[in-house]
């Protein structure tokens, strides 16, 4: 039960590497619960996508955990067919509009409960532990948030700015500030300040 602050972690990894797969889009994922796809500039070409500092990564879905009783409910919610007119904000995005090779729902559907399956067998055959599992290797690889400087909005109207540096053992994002110091973020929205590298 400790170790359910991962299930949303699980299932992003799980979620991102099913749809590389099956729809061929690059995933990426955004701490905690964000699925990110990279979509080709509007009124442009396929060829032609923004680069990371015009907005390339758009919201294609997310995922929610909540625990009932003694146990955890996962929903996953996932843009597939919509088109630019369709989006219910500019910065979101979809698979189709990532170029995906495959947008009927029954494949990918299919595609990502083996791939959770998989992942939260993985998982439990480790007692839960991220790193036996290469659960927090695999998160670490796709989380397009490390590298970046983020705003975290925090609960009781906190913030902290800082570098996003490390996802710790217990799926928690670290930042690191200007300050010097290393602090852990386990609970609230990132915004991304800026991209990789700069």
């Amino acid at each position: 039960m400790e170790r359910w602050g991962w299930l949303p972690l699980l299932a992003g990894v799980a979620t991102a590497t099913a749809l590389s797969r099956a729809a061929g889009v690059d995933m990426a994922l955004k701490w905690p619960n964000d699925l990110l796809v990279t979509v080709p500039e509007r009124g442009g070409t396929e060829a032609t996508p923004f680069g990371a500092e015009f907005g390339a990564e758009r919201k294609a879905g997310g995922i929610l955990a909540e625990r009932a009783g003694a146990g955890v409910v996962l929903g996953i919610g996932l843009n597939v067919s919509l088109r630019a007119d369709e989006l219910p904000v500019p910065t979101a995005g979809s698979l189709l509009l990532a170029g995906a090779s495959v947008v009927d729902r029954d494949p990918l559907l299919r595609a990502v409960l083996r791939s959770l399956e998989e992942w939260y067998g993985q998982w439990r055959a480790t007692g839960g532990d991220p790193g036996a599992c290469r659960l927090q290797e695999a998160y670490t690889a796709g989380c397009a948030t490390l590298g970046r400087t983020v705003r975290a909005e925090l609960p009781g109207d906190r913030e902290l700015v800082g570098e996003a540096v490390a996802i710790d053992g217990d799926g928690r994002l670290v930042l690191a500030t200007a300050e010097g110091m290393q602090e852990p973020v386990g609970a609230g929205d990132i915004v991304h300040l800026r991209g990789v590298g700069g």
